[in-house]
């Protein structure tokens, strides 16, 4: 898995993008997005549901990410990390 850093960098902000299959609703877009913000230096969560497809979800933090977390994150939600967005 690798993340796409630095796609709109500003004043110190990392956005990450990354592809999760399996959401369907607000509700999971809900609780992808709480995972998510547990992660320490995520500062926010964008996610654009794309039902019957992999949604892209975008993650602005301050420092890079671990995709360890990041993977564990989106497991915890129930869903299904495809590959980090290019």
């Amino acid at each position: 898995m690798s993340i796409s850093p630095d796609l709109a960098n500003t004043a110190g902000t990392i956005n990450s993008e990354f592809l999760v299959s399996g959401m369907t609703c607000g509700h999971c877009v809900s609780s992808v997005t709480e995972e998510l913000s547990t992660i320490a230096s995520v500062d926010n969560v964008v996610v654009e549901l794309n039902v019957g497809g992999a949604s892209k979800v975008t993650v602005a933090s301050s420092a890079a990410l671990d995709p360890e977390a990041v993977l564990a994150a989106i497991n915890e939600a129930g869903y299904e990390l495809v590959d980090a967005a290019l």
